[in-house]
């Protein structure tokens, strides 16, 4: 049931999710999941011979519609009526995911089937002219070929489908290439329309429309010219290089879910283009990704499969179970969340770091076969996934010695000094020490990240004083005991508008990107509340923990940035 059930998932994510028609859309579901395979290619016929039959300009009612598909009469949406548009649409579309369900073999087709290339060869037209001619009625199955699906097209089908457009089909077979006077003549009506402002698919239609010839021949005519000719070129700025943030830009909307044909639009680029695009800045990405790592021996060792889930796994259980770590009370919820998680055990510490270090290592060697030039997907795709494991495993390191910071913390906490600030900076050298540390010396980590720790504080806590006194004034200590209790509304305007100021002032002090994710992270400006370091990441496109070393640069920046306005911030 449970494998079932995983199928039906399975195959529902490569259904069409395009119907118009929502109602059409539950029918396919329901006969793609529940009826038999024989049902479903019974229904995929009847649905294309009642396709070829419908008409645009009239409406048809849902009760009608499903019984010439599955001959059984549904009082399921008793007054919904389709019209004949949308019912072609869809019903296109249940036909493709139908055959697809079904997953016959090319064998049981029980008469003549035409694969793209072999119809377009038959018809003497380009593939791409049978993509147009499926927007009319040419619809095509999908059946298995080589052990895997394909898109081919039964001889039935073709042979109503010449019945009702056989001018189409006269029309595509006699399509000739462009004479070199009709290509002059294109681009001599082109520059006149340009001169007045026309953009180009205005251009290509209007030309389109003259010439009788396609809109695309049109705008491939015109764009083999300017780039042959950039110094005639009709739209010069079609010609521009994008620069470094536009293609970055490209990248974050195409991350952000903005289709590369809304890209293209925008951007004045063909849909390949922004591909390109979006394959090269990823490329870009992955080579600036942190892949420094700890080299073993033991990591050229590892050749076979088994060898490698051994080190890739989870880590050994504890000899003995570990008894949950008592809570001290009064402590706040992050510190108190701190002892949930268990300590790790010396193996389990040597086998994560392990693990770690060789998912980096393994990373590290794919990328050196990466080509900025023609970066393959697949490639991309492995580095990113071994990558993403490498920093979940610094994670659960991360996570499991938090209580040390905080323990070392509270020995170096004095007057004046604050806690948490204090946890955030050993934080970020806890990380720096999980990234730095050799376990292949056979030490323990915990020793390494306490000296690192301390280290840290050894030189932050003086600075801070240094800069408390800096700025400390006569009757600083007055204003610390006495509360003025006098203050009003006016007052405190003023006091918050000068804090906004000056928190302006010293923003302007980082780039765009390390702006955003103070603002995002601390709730600046119009933001309502702060971001975590996931939500942050997934704003950007980069990993939480790139996130927090770029949090951690910003705040360093801000601090000099306070020291040198004279700003004195509260404890």
């Amino acid at each position: 049931m449970a494998e079932g059930a995983c199928g039906e998932r399975q195959l529902k994510l490569k259904m069409n999710n395009g119907y118009l028609c929502p109602a059409l859309r539950e029918l396919r579901d329901q006969q793609v999941r529940f009826a038999p395979r024989e049902k479903k290619i019974e229904q995929a016929e009847r649905a294309e011979e009642l396709l070829q039959e419908l008409r645009p300009d009239r409406d048809y009612s849902y009760e009608y519609i499903c019984y010439r598909i599955t001959r059984f009469r549904s009082d399921r949406y008793p007054d919904l009526r389709v019209s004949g548009a949308v019912a072609c649409h869809d019903l296109a579309l249940l036909v493709e995911d139908l055959w697809e369900s079904a997953r016959l073999a090319a064998e049981e087709v029980s008469e003549p089937i035409y694969t793209l290339p072999t119809l377009a060869k038959t018809f003497n037209v380009c593939e791409k002219t049978l993509s147009r001619w499926r927007r009319w009625g040419l619809v095509p199955r999908r059946v298995i070929i080589g052990g895997r699906q394909r898109v081919v097209f039964a001889e039935s089908t073709v042979r109503r489908f010449l019945e009702r457009h056989s001018d189409l089909v006269e029309r595509g077979a006699h399509f000739s290439q462009l004479t070199v006077e009709e290509r002059r003549m294109i681009i001599d009506r082109a520059r006149e329309l340009a001169l007045t402002g026309a953009r180009p698919s205005e251009v290509a239609r209007q030309i389109s429309e003259e010439t009788g010839r396609s809109p695309e021949t049109v705008r491939y005519t015109i764009k083999q010219f300017d780039e042959a000719h950039p110094d005639l070129a009709i739209f010069p700025d079609k010609l521009q290089n994008l620069s470094e943030e536009d293609k970055r830009r490209i990248y974050q909307q195409f991350r952000h879910g903005e289709s590369a044909a809304a890209l293209a639009k925008q951007y004045g680029r063909a849909k390949s283009t922004i591909y390109r695009i979006v394959a090269e800045m990823r490329a870009k990405r992955i080579l600036e990704l942190p892949l420094d790592y700890i080299y073993s021996p033991e990591f050229e060792q590892i050749k076979t499969p088994e060898q490698e889930r051994q080190v890739l796994g989870p880590p050994p259980p504890s000899p003995q179970p570990q008894k949950p770590a008592k809570v001290p009370p009064g402590l706040p919820p992050y510190l108190a969340s701190l002892y949930e998680v268990p300590l790790l055990t010396r193996e389990q510490e040597v086998h994560l770091f392990r693990k770690m270090n060789y998912l980096k290592y393994k990373a590290s060697k794919l990328r050196e076969k990466l080509d900025l030039a023609h970066p393959r997907t697949e490639l991309m795709d492995e580095i990113e996934k071994l990558y993403e494991q490498a920093v979940a495993t610094k994670n659960e390191i991360v996570s499991a010695n938090l209580r040390l910071v905080v323990s070392i913390a509270k020995r170096h906490v004095g007057p004046g000094t604050n806690f948490f600030e204090l946890v955030s900076d050993g934080n970020m050298s806890l990380i720096r020490a999980v990234e730095k540390f050799d376990y292949t010396r056979g030490n323990k980590f915990s020793t390494y990240a306490s000296w690192a720790i301390m280290k840290n504080f050894a030189r932050t806590i003086p600075d801070e004083q240094r800069h408390r006194e800096r700025f400390r004034t006569s009757q600083s200590e007055m204003f610390n005991m006495t509360e003025d209790i006098r203050s009003d509304q006016y007052e405190r305007e003023g006091a918050q508008l000068l804090r906004e100021r000056q928190i302006e002032r010293i923003l302007s002090r980082l780039d765009p990107r390390e702006q955003q994710i103070i603002v995002s992270r601390f709730g600046l400006g119009d933001r309502r509340e702060p971001l975590t370091l996931k939500q942050v990441g997934a704003e950007l496109g980069v990993t939480k923990e790139r996130v927090r070393q770029i949090e951690a640069r910003a705040l360093s920046k801000l601090r000099k940035a306070a020291e040198e306005e004279q700003i004195e911030f509260p404890d």
